[in-house]
């Protein structure tokens, strides 16, 4: 039987992807699975602190192995900015909003290097373990794509020409950053 991983999350596009990149070693599921609506007050100050709020909120509702995340662009030009504000940086969860905002404080900066950086944590019944991943890459001055989500459109991984959402979201699970923390997630898990 096939265990079962509780994402501290209500988006379903983080759902997919995660379950994607775990392929059938796990069963995935997310808050809206277990009918809970409550909305996680995300109030750390660090990637690691919102991570462990969100999969000790699951945990504590379920008693289920569950795995919250925290994930953010870092832009070395804005002294890390967006950072752990990253989905609400110009508005909740507004991302066309937020990219427009990050294009514009940016406007007329050469140095766009940028990260994304996702941090899990995982609760269960044995204690607290972080995962974290980079994928480090520049900012476009234009949104390209149509896939993906969040900042993808404005991000170009180093190595590559095209922007996250210019990927097939295969290629992106190759070298994602949530990738990267899920990697070691698996290898935790197998040992």
């Amino acid at each position: 039987m096939k265990k079962e991983i509780l994402i501290a999350t209500h988006n379903t596009h983080k759902k997919e992807e995660i379950q994607q990149i775990l392929g059938d070693k796990f069963t995935v599921t997310s808050l809206t699975d277990y009918d809970i609506h409550d909305e996680i007050v995300e109030d750390g100050s660090s990637f690691h602190a919102n991570a462990l709020i969100k999969a000790q909120y699951c945990f504590d509702k379920t008693g289920k192995p569950s795995l919250g995340d925290d994930s953010g662009l870092v832009v070395e030009a804005l002294d890390g900015r967006p950072g752990i504000y990253s989905a609400r940086y110009a508005g909740n969860h507004d991302f066309a909003k937020n990219m427009a905002k990050v294009l514009e404080e940016l406007d007329g900066i050469e140095n766009r290097k940028a990260y994304f950086v996702t941090v899990m944590c995982l609760v269960d019944e044995f204690g607290t373990n972080y995962f974290e991943g980079r994928v480090y890459g520049h900012l476009t001055k234009e949104i390209r794509g149509e896939k993906g989500f969040g900042y993808d459109p404005i991000f170009i991984p180093d190595n590559h020409e095209i922007t996250f959402a210019q990927m097939r979201a295969e290629d992106k699970n190759k070298i994602s950053h949530r990738k990267k923390a899920i990697e070691q997630f698996l290898r935790f898990m197998e040992n």
